[in-house]
């Protein structure tokens, strides 16, 4: 098993999107991630981090899992029932495709309403929502917020101005 393996058995996954993330993590989203989907696994690309491969188990399984050697709690994730595999050979190759068809399945049942409508669209349909939505994230991003423009005034001619008022 390996980071093109996984990449295989992610994105034949419904609804699978990738991003590169914290500089080296090949992270794997239930829907895309500007439309409300969430994380449902990463890997390190470099071999830098803390494991090899990370997913959300769940409740029911992360226990068990961390039974076994070479599994740990995911490091800031762990709360949210996520372990790290610290080595590729800790889990057979079937067991890691199962957990990962799991832990995708767990993901995609708790995506928003509105994410779920998006990603029940036809494929046209869903693409140019999705073009949309990154869109207005970007446009949002571009506008200045209030409490900028609030800051580039200078102080002394905002205490005037509410005076004249």
């Amino acid at each position: 098993m390996d980071n093109e393996r996984i990449r295989e058995i992610c994105l034949a996954l419904p609804h699978v999107t990738e991003t590169l993330n914290w500089g080296h993590h090949l992270v794997y989203w239930a829907g895309d991630r500007d439309i409300g989907g969430k994380m449902f696994a990463m890997t390190d690309l470099d071999g830098t981090g803390i494991g090899v491969l990370w997913f959300h188990c769940g409740v029911e399984r992360f226990h068990e899992l961390l039974e076994r050697e070479g599994i740990i709690p995911a490091p800031h994730l762990a709360r949210a029932h996520w372990i790290a595999i610290e080595r590729w050979d800790t889990l057979r190759p079937r067991e890691i495709e199962d957990e990962l068809k799991h832990a995708h399945a767990l993901i995609f049942e708790k995506l928003p309403p509105k994410t779920k409508a998006v990603l029940a669209l036809p494929e046209k349909e869903r693409m140019k929502a999705i073009r949309e939505r990154k869109k207005a994230i970007a446009a949002r991003a571009k506008a200045p917020t209030r409490s900028a423009k609030a800051s580039a005034t200078p102080r002394a001619s905002r205490t005037r101005n509410n005076k004249a008022k």
